[in-house]
């Protein structure tokens, strides 16, 4: 009696144990054909590491996140957003499902948020190929600060099976930040509000693989102008360069921010300062070359990649004394770039 007791209690254990294992197989159309099938998908991983840095900002940078999905054939299947604090997490992931098979995406950082800056021209939707995606500026922000675009692509395969597929999404972003300094040599006072300051460039549309098509040169204006103290110059040090003076001189400079799409070296953009008391431009030079002259020997990296990887920029230029640009002393982030065979642009 008691060893049939003993057997009874194991059988019911094992069948315990077994129970949801089996309720997770019966649930699966490949065990019984008039069932749901298994699910299967993609858990994406989403990355923002492509900046001087080389870490991963994503989940503080990117605050809603777009994904359009495509199939073998490059035709539309799904888009799927997400625009909380979820992002926030380092350790969110993405999870869809998906039937077996390949697919390709393209994520979008930005463009879901309320105060976007950029839309696609035509919405990804049914009978549309990835190849037709087309991501523009807003016109109404141009001259605002953008709010940030990020872009992102991936190929990836779905397995059969019961699981999801892991893959990563490795994002760049599109927008560039200027705060551009006006100082006197001589320290007299500037006010950037005496000047306009001015990016010209044509980079307003973007192509499904984020390079930029032709559609114009736009004028980026400034969003902000001002003027900010730096501190007082002992008069021990003034020299020739300033008033004489007994007390310390307070050096005010003039400032401006602008915001910028993508800059490329197919391009030519040009940084344009022109002077209301001159009536003249007092600067105006080809942006890119001397963006990329602040690129450090110890980065390993081409100036395209420099250009992609740096979104903030801080350029501060001293003028002389009839308040026009001294080319030879310019100082582009923290770097101080002298030049002195420029011709004028």
């Amino acid at each position: 009696m008691n060893i049939k007791k003993q057997f009874i209690s194991r059988f019911a254990g094992a069948v315990l144990l077994a129970a949801p294992a089996l309720a997770a197989l019966s649930s699966c159309g490949s065990v019984f054909d008039d069932l749901d099938p298994c699910p299967r998908g993609i858990s994406l991983r989403f990355v923002y590491d492509y900046n001087m840095e080389k870490a991963n900002a994503f989940p503080s940078q990117v605050d809603c996140l777009t994904l359009h999905i495509y199939d073998a054939d490059g035709n539309f299947v799904a888009t799927h957003t997400e625009t909380t604090d979820a992002l926030s997490d380092e350790g969110y992931r993405m999870t869809i499902d998906l039937p077996a098979g390949d697919y390709h995406a393209v994520a979008y950082g930005g463009i879901e948020c309320q105060d976007a800056s950029f839309a696609h021209n035509v919405p990804p939707v049914s009978g549309t190929r990835y190849t037709d995606i087309a991501m523009a500026i807003k016109p109404a922000h141009i001259g605002t600060r953008l709010h940030d675009l990020f872009h992102g692509a991936i190929d990836f395969t779905v397995e059969e099976g019961l699981d999801y597929s892991q893959a990563t999404v490795r994002m760049m972003k599109d927008t560039n930040h200027f705060r551009i300094m006006l100082q006197h040599m001589s320290y007299d006072p500037v006010d950037g509000k005496d000047f306009e300051f001015k990016i010209v460039d044509d980079n307003t549309l973007f192509a499904h693989d984020n390079s930029l098509l032709d559609n114009g040169e736009t004028t980026y204006t400034a969003w902000t102008v001002g003027q900010v103290s730096t501190g007082h110059v002992p008069a021990e040090i003034q020299g020739n360069k300033a008033p004489a003076a007994d007390n310390p001189v307070e050096v005010k400079v003039g400032y401006a921010e602008l915001s910028t799409s993508r800059l490329h070296l197919m391009r030519n953009p040009r940084l344009i300062i022109y002077s209301h008391e001159k009536q003249r431009n007092i600067v105006e030079l080809p942006l890119n070359n001397y963006l990329t002259l602040s690129k450090s020997d110890a980065d390993d990296m081409g100036d395209q990649e420099y250009l992609d990887r740096q979104s903030r920029w801080n350029m501060l230029f001293f003028l002389d004394r009839d308040h026009l640009w001294l080319k030879t002393n310019i100082v582009v982030n923290d770097w101080r770039v002298r030049i002195n065979d420029i011709d004028d642009f």
